[in-house]
């Protein structure tokens, strides 16, 4: 009786201890709509045995309602689980399935190939070892092909399947085969895959998938299967030198305090050295912990809490790493960026710039060049469209710790998050860091911005006009400065107009260079506030995230949002300047609340409703709100 109840166990853990040996291929699917990525993937898991009978049952039942194939099974719905991508018979969002062989373990990730989706292909090429590129014979080499070509490029993917699909469409006419080929070698030559394997195949009826095809006897390749079986991708984060982000940092008594996450690349083990990235500081590694107990060493991709042996400052998005070899630690860099919002990126611009581990401001300071997806040519832009690729300079709030991408893709990827959408925007790969960050520091100055507002007897501010051309702004701000002038303060008027005659007649009014407009002159402000001064800034600055950033320049409570409100019909009526009518008859474009749009403050600190009012009253409203914040307490008393 023990005998037998013994062996179903030893036959578990033998078989358990057999995959575990495995090696593991991370790969994806991606090309254009309706190439047949989500049919390959279930034809693979079909042939396979990898689907359940009661999934089969499910499978044929989904395939008389919503599959596009006749009376045949419809592989696609095995991937495509949303009832949007059902209804459209289309892939939105990234599917992960995981299936094994006797020789080796897979996951798969089935990407959109509609434009729109972009990003959640880069998603899913960011963790791939190959990619499977599929190509309708019947259409052959397609934008979305060079998009997801460079994608996988820049991601790092160096292995290519590239499977000619439904070539049973096209009578298996092997000339199609290899023009297609042909086309495809000529275009991504410059793409620095390692290996690309070219298959002529029909996935939904799975010639060349798993068996040979009896059609395309002039085929002498490998299957797509014995191919993904035997494809050499090295382990290469092993080699690499060990990389620790600090995700949480573990107190759970006052005698524990460790360091949890996942090792990005190589191994450590106790008692090595480590350095924590930021600070430089040297130790070495007490303990390994993990749920399962205590380990001697660990390697990439454990999940595990490192244990020091003394107690330096660590906390989290700073990175544990190996004292020979250390990452880069800098707040300015060079990186490729893809975008993916509709809304383009634009420098001078900021956003949240998001890591491993770190999120952190992050401004696009210049955009070095675009990249032509038909070509690959660099060439010369002011703005990144939806999908378009390009390199860019990037500036953060605070320095980081990275590794250049093509040393390390977990340490040098980060993603951009629109400030105010929270939506990701777009991702990038970093190249270097830039001089500039290493070989200017700040100089430490004796004189603070405390002891030169002290000697003014006022506390420094930025009060920030915002309206649209015509609503006041200009007339309200020289009415509070002559105020303020009269009681004794110290203040300098910063007008839109008058900046622009000088620090920014370089500048247009396209949004780019409304963005650098508002960014030069918000760096003014603050140098104007360290100075003590009460700086008022009279601009239209129609966007909000550049409203942000120059709030973000300014100490707490010393920035004052003054939303001058005046509705455009009644700004027209004004017209002080003649533009409105010029911009309605098309003689001036880009003209913000025309053909340019304006966002308003959402949460002014001042909101003043100009229609109706006197302008001399409003501005005596804004000096009593300064009063007030002077006789508050003072934060650094």
């Amino acid at each position: 009786m023990d005998t037998t109840s013994r062996e179903p166990l030893s036959s578990v853990a033998e078989y358990l201890g057999q995959q575990e040996t495995k090696s593991l291929l991370r790969f994806l699917t991606c090309g254009s709509v309706d190439d047949g990525k989500s049919t390959l993937i279930g034809r693979l898991l079909y042939d396979t045995k990898r689907i359940f009978e009661d999934q089969l049952a499910a499978l044929e039942r989904d395939s008389v309602k919503h599959g596009t194939t006749g009376d045949d099974i419809d592989f696609a719905l095995l991937v495509d689980g949303l009832e949007a991508e059902r209804e459209q018979g289309i892939t939105i969002d990234v599917a992960y399935r995981f299936f094994a062989t006797e020789k080796r373990k897979f996951i798969v990730a089935d990407t959109p190939g509609h434009e729109e989706y972009t990003r959640n292909m880069a998603t899913g090429a960011s963790t791939a070892d190959l990619a499977i590129l599929l190509i309708d014979a019947r259409q052959g080499i397609l934008p979305q092909t060079r998009r997801h070509s460079l994608i996988a490029s820049m991601l790092g993917i160096r292995h290519v399947v590239l499977a000619v699909n439904k070539i049973d469409l096209v009578d298996y006419d092997e000339a199609v085969f290899h023009q297609i080929v042909s086309d495809y070698a000529e275009f991504s030559a410059s793409l620095e895959f390692a290996t690309v394997l070219p298959i002529p195949m029909s996935a939904r009826f799975g010639d060349n998938v798993i068996h040979r095809s009896a059609h395309m006897p002039w085929y002498t390749g490998p299957t797509l299967l014995q191919h993904l079986e035997t494809v050499a991708v090295d382990n290469e984060y092993l080699d690499k030198p060990f990389r620790f982000p600090v995700q949480y940092v573990s107190r759970p008594n006052l005698d524990f305090r460790g360091f949890a996450g996942q090792i990005a690349s190589g191994k450590i083990a106790v008692g090595d050295p480590v350095v924590v990235a930021k600070s430089g500081k040297l130790t070495r590694v007490k303990d390994i912990v993990t749920m399962d107990g205590s380990l001697t060493e660990a390697r990439e991709g454990q999940a595990v809490t490192i244990v020091l042996a003394d107690q330096v400052e660590v906390s989290r998005g700073n990175m544990l790493v190996t004292p020979e070899e250390r990452p880069e630690v800098a707040d300015q860099f060079q990186a490729r960026v893809i975008w993916f919002d509709a809304n383009p990126l634009i420098p001078g611009r900021s956003y949240i710039l998001r890591t491993e581990c770190e999120s952190v401001t992050a401004n696009i300071t210049s955009l070095k060049h675009s990249i032509d997806v038909h070509t690959f040519a660099h060439t010369a832009a002011k703005s990144l469209a939806m999908n378009e690729f390009g390199v860019c300079n990037l500036s953060l709030q605070a320095p980081i710790a990275f590794d250049a991408y093509k040393d390390n893709r977990i340490t040098g990827n980060f993603i951009l998050i629109d400030r105010f959408t929270n939506a990701t925007v777009g991702a990038g790969m970093i190249d270097f860091p830039l001089r500039r960050a290493q070989n200017i520091h700040w100089q430490a100055l004796e004189v603070s911005k405390r002891s030169r507002s002290e000697l003014m007897h006022q506390k420094p501010a930025v009060l920030w006009f915002t309206g649209l051309s015509g609503s006041g702004k200009s007339t309200i701000a020289n009415n509070l400065e002559k105020l303020l002038h009269a009681s004794g303060r110290h203040t300098i008027l910063l007008d839109g107009d008058n900046v622009r005659h000088g620090l920014n007649r370089d500048l247009g009014f396209t949004d780019a260079d409304r963005v650098e407009n508002i960014r030069r002159v918000a760096e003014v402000a603050r140098l104007m506030t360290e100075a003590g001064l009460i700086v008022i800034v009279s601009f239209i600055s129609p966007f909000r995230s550049e409203r942000q950033l120059a709030r973000d320049l300014m100490e707490a409570g010393e920035f004052i949002e003054v939303f001058v409100d005046t509705p455009l019909e009644e700004c027209v009526r004004r017209d002080p300047k003649g533009l409105y009518k010029r911009a309605l008859s098309g003689d001036i474009r880009n003209f913000t609340g025309i053909d340019s749009p304006y966002e308003p403050p959402e949460n002014p600190e001042i909101h003043l409703r100009t229609v109706g009012a006197d302008p001399e009253l409003l501005a005596v409203q804004l000096q009593t709100f300064l009063e007030q914040q002077r006789q508050a307490p003072d934060d650094h008393a």
